[in-house]
């Protein structure tokens, strides 16, 4: 089963429509237990960074969340890729959960349309999991204000966007975030999600 955080900040409906869709079991959780017992967790997020961890660490599940995330697969999804870094500067420093080293910082490359919203094509960087099946010249969907910067170890695959944009960052075991929504990237996407559901032992 995959468990879909649902802490009150989460674009929850449409990956649970996404993941209903492919056929994999799924449910929205809010406590500690489910996300224990889970075969793998989807950390969604809209909104802003700081507000997103208020109410996460209101949840009680930030702890749990870095526990199991270091032993089943966990996938963030827009902000919730973005909360997976250590930390975020939208409005105020704030610390993320800090899965994989890095920060969330402003797009701010002159001539730039903010928020960056609409369709990219997707460029290899380093083969990961998740993007077996993926061609070269697959577009995904993003809306978006801010943007990670990690290394480039981390990062499978990026958009060019005045300058590289991290779209899909992994830590090499059994993290992974995406920046583009995947429930919203049309087959591209759903091929995602079922890799990612294909990672479940």
């Amino acid at each position: 089963m995959i468990a879909i955080i649902d802490y009150g900040a989460g674009n929850i409906f449409s990956v649970k429509n996404a993941l209903d869709y492919l056929g994999l079991e799924n449910a929205l959780v809010s406590d500690v237990q489910s996300v224990k017992d889970a075969d793998a967790v989807i950390l969604p997020g809209v909104g802003a960074f700081p507000a997103a961890m208020e109410k996460l660490n209101a949840t009680g599940l930030v702890d749990t969340i870095k526990e199991e995330a270091r032993r089943k697969p966990f996938l963030g999804i827009c902000l919730g890729m973005q909360l997976i870094f250590e930390k975020g500067y939208e409005f105020e420093e704030c610390d993320g959960l800090g899965l994989i080293s890095g920060s969330v910082r402003k797009m701010e490359e002159p001539d730039l349309i903010i928020p960056h919203m609409g369709w990219n094509k997707l460029e290899k960087l380093n083969d990961c999991p998740l993007m077996e099946g993926i061609g070269d010249s697959e577009y995904v969907y993003f809306v978006h204000s801010y943007k990670a910067f990690c290394d480039d170890s981390n990062i499978s695959s990026y958009v060019e966007y005045g300058g590289r944009v991290p779209a899909l960052v992994f830590d090499g075991n059994y993290v992974y975030g995406c920046q583009f929504h995947p429930e919203k990237s049309g087959d591209t996407g759903l091929k995602i999600l079922r890799s990612f559901a294909s990672l479940i032992k």
